[in-house]
Formats: C-alpha cells, sequence, structure tokens
C-alpha cells in the first residue's frame, strides 16, 4: 500500500508561482505514471499533467509552458512548478500514481488559490 501526501499549495496572486510537491510512503520506481490532477468547485477532475517512468510528459493545453511536472524516484517524489499562475487555476490539486495493472493511487489533495 502507497500512501500519496501533497503539499506545497496555497494563496498566490495573478502571476505568481508555487511548487507542488507529492510525497510517497513507498518507491515510484514501480509506478508507470505519476500525474497531478484538479478539481474546480462544481467541476469534474482534470488532468494537468503526467510523467512516465521513462520521462516522458504529457500537459493539458491550459498548463503548457506555464507549468513543469518532474519526478525524483530516488525521493519518492513528484513535483509540479506552477508558474504565471492564473485565477483559473484555482482548484484542489491531486497527485495519482498509475501502475499498468491494479487501481490507482490518489492523493488527498492541497488547495491551491489564485487571487488578487
Amino acid at each position: 500500500q502507497v500512501q500519496l501526501v501533497e503539499s506545497g499549495g496555497g494563496l498566490v496572486q495573478p502571476g505568481g508561482s508555487l511548487r507542488l510537491s507529492c510525497a510517497a510512503s513507498g518507491s515510484i520506481f514501480g509506478f508507470n505514471v505519476m500525474g497531478w490532477y484538479r478539481q474546480a468547485p462544481g467541476k469534474e477532475r482534470e488532468l494537468v499533467a503526467r510523467i512516465t517512468s521513462g520521462g516522458s510528459t504529457n500537459y493539458a493545453d491550459s498548463v503548457k509552458g506555464r507549468f513543469t511536472i518532474s519526478r525524483d524516484n530516488a525521493k519518492n517524489m513528484v513535483y509540479l512548478q506552477m508558474n504565471s499562475l492564473k485565477p483559473e487555476d484555482t482548484a484542489v490539486y491531486y497527485c495519482k500514481a498509475e501502475r499498468l495493472v491494479g487501481m490507482p493511487y490518489w492523493g488527498q489533495g492541497t488547495q491551491v488559490t489564485v487571487s488578487p
């Protein structure tokens, strides 16, 4: 059983930056894909960014060029660097770990609020 704990959320002004961290209680080496998702009030949870074990990345169109996902297998950590934040980035951000088979793991989420 792997537990994921997100941190780094908070209140930031438009144009600001935040770095989210996802700490895994066990090794993330065996997870093929690590991802960040977000859910705004009244909206469905959506993919923000994902990174494979080989380092390939995918981003939602809305965050391309502003967000960067990375993973450190040695430290069992996944990060999301968020720059040029906009009010529409306000949401609860969740970390997700996936293997080729089996159920994925989710963290509890961290709130990001972008407001003047």
